[in-house]
């Protein structure tokens, strides 16, 4: 796989770790995730096995270890500049590795990559080694940014290879052996907004540039009122999309496949 800085660069991990647990964007997505596991474990925890594949500052596993406090978690990354911090906010065991040369024995009932597949040139591989780990009959849930159209200074920032398609993710997904259980765009209501934004500020300029970063890095400023109503906002498309219910667009899309019990 390539180089461990060209996927991510460390510099985003304490302005993360500031931001996420208040943030409006990482609150949704963390409100989706929980409802996804759910769905995924329909009501199982005993002897539950879940991998968290670039887990970063350790943001969603906090949010998993407590709402399924019955599960052994198990968070992973590249970056010891991530999981420094997440060490802050976990006890559950954290593994500096890459997915390349996945260093487990077991199997995991389910494994997540939230907005980690963006960043991969080779994403067909590393979907194809998830399988690997991947119980049969278990499940894999992947969040990723939607519209190849939103494009802009933030995806050059955080060193995106591409955003998805619905239709894109789920081709890809399923050529890794999966069988798809639910997809959908979701961040619906911001999108427009960053639509507009994504033209307003034109050129996506370039990873050196400063301007990009300091953009990149104002996404991340919390505004109260602004931030308290899209909370509200999103957290009822988060339930929406709990029902089973889809959205028509969104500047994210979530994706839960299953590995089918018996190869084929």
């Amino acid at each position: 796989m390539e180089n461990n800085r060209e996927s991510y660069d460390p510099r985003y991990f304490e302005p993360l770790f500031a931001a996420e647990e208040r943030h409006f964007w990482f609150v949704a997505r963390n409100k989706v995730i929980s409802a996804m596991v759910q769905k995924a474990l329909a009501g199982r925890m005993e002897d539950v096995h879940l991998l968290e594949v670039g887990c970063g500052t350790g943001n969603v596993l906090r949010v998993l270890v407590q709402e399924f406090p019955e599960a052994v978690l198990l968070g992973m990354d590249l970056f010891h500049e991530g999981l420094r911090l997440a060490q802050k906010r976990v006890k559950c065991p954290l593994v500096q590795a890459d997915l390349a040369f996945p260093p487990f024995s077991k199997l995991f009932d389910l494994v997540g990559l939230f907005d980690v597949l963006e960043h991969i040139k080779e994403d067909q591989s590393v979907l194809d080694q998830l399988c690997r780990v991947v119980k049969p009959g278990g499940s894999l849930l992947i969040t990723v940014p939607a519209d190849p159209r939103l494009w802009s200074y933030f995806d050059v920032a955080s060193h995106h290879v591409r955003r998805y398609t619905l239709e894109g993710l789920i081709s890809k997904v399923q050529s890794a052996g999966f069988e798809i259980e639910f997809a959908s765009p979701y961040i619906a209501a911001t999108y427009p907004i960053v639509w507009l934004n994504r033209r307003i500020n034109g050129d996506a300029g370039n990873g050196e540039d400063a301007s990009v970063h300091r953009k990149a890095e104002e996404e991340l400023r919390i505004i109260p009122v602004v931030n308290f109503l899209f909370r509200v906002i999103l957290g009822m498309e988060a339930d929406w999309l709990a029902r089973g219910n889809h959205l028509p667009y969104g500047s994210s899309l979530v994706l839960l496949a299953r590995k089918p019990s018996i190869s084929r």
